[in-house]
C-alpha cells in the first residue's frame, strides 16, 4: 500500500463513510475505506430505525442518486410505518425499524461486492500535508498511504469521551476506542473547532419486561418501501413495538440524581440536541409536563435487547435503574447496557464548499457528524455528496451538488455551509422552504437522471425509473385527455360518491384538483390500468397543488438571479462601503460562494445584497474592460 496510490480515501466505515465509499467506487475512482474495525462496517451506534420526518426525504433522496441506505433498510425493516400519513404530501415521511444485525450485514456485503472499493482495518492517526495540499494519510502502525481525494467521516471518535454521572473515559462508543491523535492533528489546521454531545438510553432484556401493560404499536398494512426499487418480498418477518410513559416517581428519581449528572455538574462541555434531549433535561426543560412518552424498539429478530427510545441519559448507573423501574411494564427489568452521553470534536461546517471540500486546504472533504449533524440519515446524505465530488475531483470533472431546491440535502448543506451551527444539526422538513416540491415520493424525478449522468446510477434502477416515468406520463395525458359531461351517467355516479354535482364538463385531471376527490373515486367511475401507488399519488399530489408549485417554481427563478452571481474567493469585503461591522465579520467568516448564499447569512439584509451587487457589478465591469 506504500508503493500505491488510491483515487480516493474515506476515513471510516458508519452511515457516512460507506455512502462515500461506495458512491465513489461506483463512479470508477480507485477506493480505499480504512475503518477502526471491519467488523462494525454499518453499524447502527444508537437507535435501530431508519426514516422519519425529513429524515426519510434525505433517504429516499440517497436512494434516487443509487445509495445504499434505502435498500439495506428494505432487507432489514421489522416494522415500516408511514408518518403524518393524515397530513399533507410534503409532510409525510416513511420510518423503519430495523433489524441491527441485518443491516450492518447488508451494509458490509454491498461494501465487500462493490467493484474498485477496498478495505482496510487500521487507525488512522495523521494526515500527509504538504503545503496547502492533504495527498494521503498515515495509519497507527505508520503506513503511509497515499490518494488524490480524502473523505473524512469521523462520527463521534475525534476526542470522543464517554460520560456515566460523575465517570467519563475516552471512547468513540461503548466498546470502541476514540481517535486522539488525528483529532490532536486536526486542531493543529487552520480549521474552528468546538464540542458537540449526543447520548444513548439504558438497553433492557426483554425477557424481563412485562408488555402486557403497555401498548402495543404495529406497523403498517400494506407494508410501505423505503427504497423505490425495494419490495415487500425483501422484507423479514414484522413485529410489534410498545409505548409505555415516564411518571411523577420517574421524574422525582432523576431530580434526585441531577447533582450527579454530568449535563448539569459541568462535566460536559458540548452541546446536546435540542430535538432529541436527554430524558434529565427533559425533566428540566419541561417541569410542568408529569409523563413523557417511551418507544420501545426491539433491536433485531434475534436479539432479546431492547431500545427504550425517549430515555436517552448520562446519569448515574444507579439512578438509571431506579428510573427505569418506575416505569410500567419496566418494574423487573434487567439492564444489559447503561445509557452513557458522549463528547466529541466538530468542525465549523462554514469552512467547507458546499461540495463539502474544505477550503483552506486542498484534496481533503468532511461529511458526518463531524461538520455538526446528528443522525444516520444527515451523514448518509452528506457522505454519498462527499464521496461524489471527491471522485469528481480526482477524475477532473466539474464539482456538482444540489440546489435548495432540488434536494433536502441541498437544505441541509446549504444551511450548514451558510449558517453553521451551534447544536448539532437535524434535518425537518420546516428547514425547505420549497417542500411541496421536495417531497419523499417524488425523490427519483428530482435526483435519478442526474444520478444517471453522474455515472452513479446503474442499469437496473434506470430502467425502473424509465418504465415508472413512462407510465406516469401516459396516465397524466389519458387523465387530461378523457372529458366528462353533467348529463353523462358517470357524473351521476360522482355525484353519489362526493356529494357534489358537476356543474361543467371537466378533464379527470380536473377532478383530481378538487379537495373531495381522490384517486380511488376516478378509478372506480372512470376505471383506468391498475398501477403502482408511488405513481397514483405523484399525479394526484400533482394535479391538487399544481397551483402551489407554480408558484414556488417561480420564487425559484427569482431566486437563481442571485445564485448566479458568483462571488471571488478572494473579494475584499472590508472595502464595501456601507456594510455593518456585524455583517461584515458573518461575510468575513462565512466567504459564501455566490450572492444567493450571501443573502441566506443570518442576519443579511435586502439592503446589503443590493451593496454587494453593485460592487460585484462594477468588479466584473473593472474585469472586462482590462482585458
Amino acid at each position: 500500500m506504500k508503493h500505491q496510490e488510491y483515487d480516493v480515501i474515506v476515513i471510516g466505515g458508519g452511515h457516512a463513510g460507506t455512502e462515500a465509499a461506495l458512491v465513489s467506487a461506483r463512479m470508477g475512482s480507485k477506493t480505499l475505506l480504512i475503518t477502526h474495525n471491519i467488523d462494525t462496517v454499518g453499524q447502527m451506534s444508537c437507535n435501530p430505525a431508519i426514516g422519519g420526518i425529513g429524515k426519510s426525504h434525505l433517504v429516499k433522496e440517497i436512494d434516487a442518486l443509487g445509495g445504499a441506505m434505502a435498500i439495506a433498510t428494505d432487507y432489514a425493516g421489522i416494522q415500516f410505518r408511514v408518518l403524518n400519513a393524515r397530513k399533507g404530501p410534503a409532510v409525510r415521511a416513511t420510518r423503519a425499524q430495523v433489524d441491527r444485525s441485518l443491516y450492518k450485514a447488508a451494509i458490509r456485503r454491498m461494501v465487500e461486492e462493490q467493484p474498485n472499493l477496498s478495505l482496510f482495518q487500521q487507525a488512522v492517526d495523521d494526515l500527509i500535508v504538504e503545503g496547502d495540499n492533504v495527498t494521503g494519510v498515515f495509519t497507527q502502525m505508520g503506513l503511509a498511504i497515499k490518494a488524490k481525494k480524502i473523505v473524512l467521516t469521523a462520527g463521534t471518535f475525534l476526542g470522543g469521551k464517554i460520560h456515566i454521572g460523575q465517570t467519563n473515559y475516552s471512547g468513540g462508543r461503548a466498546g470502541d476506542p476514540p481517535a486522539i491523535r488525528l483529532a490532536e492533528r486536526l486542531r493543529e489546521l487552520p480549521l474552528r473547532v468546538e464540542r458537540l454531545k449526543t447520548g444513548t438510553p439504558a438497553r433492557i432484556d426483554a425477557k424481563s419486561v412485562d408488555f402486557t401493560c403497555m401498548e402495543p404499536q404495529w406497523g403498517d398494512t400494506p407494508t410501505p418501501n423505503m427504497s423505490y426499487l425495494g419490495s415487500n418480498e425483501q422484507h423479514p418477518e414484522q413485529i410489534c413495538c410498545y409505548i409505555t410513559h415516564t411518571n411523577e416517581r420517574t421524574h422525582e428519581i432523576i431530580r434526585s440524581g441531577l447533582d450527579r449528572s454530568p449535563l448539569f455538574s459541568g462535566a460536559i462541555e458540548g452541546v446536546g440536541p435540542r430535538y432529541c434531549p436527554s430524558i434529565e433535561d427533559k425533566i428540566v426543560r419541561f417541569s410542568d409536563k408529569n409523563s413523557h412518552q417511551i418507544f420501545v424498539e426491539p433491536e433485531g429478530l434475534n436479539s432479546k435487547e431492547l431500545y427504550p427510545n425517549g430515555i436517552s441519559t448520562s446519569l448515574p448507573y444507579d439512578v438509571q435503574l431506579d428510573l427505569i423501574h418506575s416505569i410500567s411494564g419496566f418494574e423487573n427489568a434487567h439492564v444489559t447496557r447503561a445509557g452513557y452521553a458522549i463528547e466529541y470534536d466538530f468542525f465549523d461546517p462554514r469552512d467547507l464548499e458546499p461540495t463539502l471540500a474544505l477550503k483552506c486546504l486542498n484534496n481533503l472533504y468532511f461529511a458526518g457528524q463531524i461538520n455538526g449533524t446528528t443522525g444516520y440519515e444527515e451523514a448518509g446524505a452528506q457522505g454519498l455528496l462527499a464521496g461524489i465530488n471527491a471522485s469528481l475531483a480526482a477524475q477532473e470533472k466539474e464539482a456538482w451538488y444540489p440546489k435548495r431546491n432540488e434536494a433536502y440535502m441541498g437544505v441541509m448543506v446549504d444551511d450548514l455551509v451558510c449558517m453553521g451551527t451551534k447544536e448539532p444539526y437535524r434535518m425537518f422538513t420546516s428547514r425547505a422552504e420549497y417542500r411541496l416540491m421536495l417531497r419523499q415520493d417524488n425523490a427519483d424525478e428530482r435526483l435519478t437522471q442526474i444520478g444517471r449522468k453522474l455515472g452513479i446510477v446503474n442499469d437496473q434502477r434506470w430502467a425502473a425509473y424509465c418504465k415508472k416515468q413512462a407510465l406516469l406520463a401516459a396516465e397524466e395525458k389519458r387523465l387530461k385527455d378523457t372529458w366528462v359531461h353533467p348529463s353523462k351517467p358517470e357524473a351521476t355516479e360522482l355525484e353519489d360518491l362526493i356529494g357534489k354535482p358537476l356543474r361543467k364538463e371537466s378533464t379527470l385531471y380536473d377532478l383530481l384538483r378538487r379537495p373531495e376527490v381522490d384517486y380511488s373515486v376516478v378509478r372506480r367511475v372512470f376505471g383506468g390500468c391498475p398501477l403502482d401507488d408511488g405513481i397514483t399519488d405523484q399525479i394526484l399530489y400533482k394535479a391538487k397543488y399544481e397551483g402551489y408549485i407554480t408558484r414556488q417554481n417561480d420564487e425559484v427563478k427569482k431566486m437563481q438571479g442571485y445564485e448566479a452571481i458568483r462571488i471571488p474567493t478572494d473579494f475584499d469585503y472590508s472595502s464595501v462601503k456601507g456594510l455593518s461591522n456585524e455583517l461584515l465579520q458573518k461575510l468575513q467568516e462565512v466567504y459564501p460562494g455566490t450572492l444567493g448564499q450571501a443573502s441566506r447569512i443570518p442576519g443579511m439584509t435586502p439592503a446589503a445584497i443590493s451593496i454587494l451587487m453593485i460592487y460585484l457589478k462594477k468588479m466584473n465591469q473593472t474585469t472586462a474592460n482590462s482585458i
